[in-house]
């Protein structure tokens, strides 16, 4: 994340509550330039240095789903209302206090510019309210009742097409949520502003604002970030990602058996090149699997033999260095052993603690368990160790 420059002065809440039904789907998570469209959205406030405080609302799927990682990205959420000015609400409840200017954006409006940003929040500062807008491109003409014939044709050039971000003394939103009630809702909090006697100020925006509402908007604003030099340049919100381990190595005799870095009395050991550590080898082939980095083989290959013996702790280690050279983080990680004997559970936190020093984690992260074949197999036959993992990263 940017290191933001901590105004004090304002903050910032992004609505995608939204549930798509023109997109067809939840427009704010829909690929645009190879991330999801939101990132985007998200990254323009948090990298322009304008905001103490970036608050997204999320409905409640993506709120469960994604809520956690934006958390850890530094944005706080809120969960989203049946309505724009209910999710609006909720998220105001998040502003401090003594926040001076709030500005309300779309979560749909990917392409917004820190300098659109700071003109709405410079006007809304000396007017109490800013709204950004466009000149109409095309005639537009009232319809009679039933929207069978046209009626008038108003001036156009007194009409603006509003975007976002709206911003408002922190007071002036107040006062807008207070007379929007919970009974109408509104397309913008704006609307409320002419019951209230207060004048927006006009911020000339541009049509590259533009919201993503039809799958005809997507392709235009995929058209315009392609054209954007700065794409490259921009920082990317951390996400979650996940990545899924196996590995398997035959018991024999004359062998420790070594399972998550920690030796283990038994009669056999795992075969392989290194210690046969069947608990470590799959936890670094998820964890190379989250970051899309191949697989602990490509790295320590079986015919080198200068690495023979090798222990997997060592193999951890160099997994873990390429996990944050990728700026990846493990979240928590979950190991299931295979094995009709020895008997695992008694080792269940030994193994626990082992993974915890090793990869740097906290207890509360990291699952251990074992499963039998019940006789059936190779496993069954205590012939052979399998291990199952799944990590979670955030990247």
């Amino acid at each position: 994340m940017p290191t933001r420059k901590k105004t004090g002065g304002a903050e910032a809440i992004i609505l995608a509550g939204g549930t798509g039904e023109r997109m067809g789907a939840e427009k704010q998570y829909l690929p645009l330039a190879g991330r999801p469209m939101l990132e985007w959205t998200v990254e323009a406030f948090t990298s322009s240095g304008l905001f103490s405080k970036v608050i997204l609302a999320l409905g409640p799927g993506n709120l469960a789903k994604y809520g956690p990682a934006w958390e850890k990205a530094g944005v706080q959420t809120a969960p989203a209302g049946a309505t724009r000015t209910e999710s609006l609400r909720s998220a105001f409840k998040l502003v401090s206090p003594g926040a001076e200017l709030v500005a309300v954006h779309d979560g749909a409006r990917p392409l917004v510019t820190a300098a659109l940003i700071k003109a709405c929040l410079e006007k809304a500062a000396l007017h109490g309210a800013a709204v950004p807008a466009v000149a109409l491109k095309d005639t537009v003409k009232k319809v009679a009742a039933g929207g069978s014939v046209f009626e008038s044709t108003p001036d156009r050039a007194a009409l603006l097409a509003v975007q976002t971000p709206q911003c408002y003394r922190r007071a002036v939103l107040a006062a807008i949520l207070e007379r929007a009630g919970s009974q109408k809702d509104y397309s913008d909090e704006s609307q409320v502003l002419e019951q209230l006697g207060i004048k927006a100020a006009v911020v000339p925006s541009t049509y590259r604002n533009i919201k993503v509402t039809t799958p005809e908007d997507l392709i235009i604003a995929e058209a315009f970030m392609k054209e954007e030099k700065s794409v490259s340049t921009r920082v990317k919100i951390p996400v979650s990602r996940a990545g899924f381990g196996y590995d398997i190595h035959r018991l024999v005799e004359g062998r420790p058996l070594i399972l998550g870095g920690i030796k283990i009395e038994h009669t056999k050991g795992l075969l392989g090149h290194s210690d046969g550590d069947v608990v470590l080898h799959s936890v670094c082939d998820a964890m190379l699997g989250s970051i899309s980095a191949g697989e602990i083989g490509v790295y320590f290959p079986p015919t080198d033999l200068t690495i023979m013996g090798i222990s997997s702790v060592e193999i951890a280690q160099k997994t873990l260095e390429i996990l944050t050279s990728k700026k990846a983080r493990i979240i928590n990680l979950d190991v299931t052993i295979l094995a009709e004997e020895p008997k695992l559970k008694p080792h269940y936190e030994a193994i626990r603690d082992s993974i915890c020093r090793i990869f740097k984690l906290d207890k509360a992260d990291v699952s251990v368990k074992a499963k039998s074949r019940e006789g059936l197999g190779d496993i069954g036959h205590g012939e052979a160790i399998v291990c199952y993992a799944v990590v979670s990263v955030i990247k």
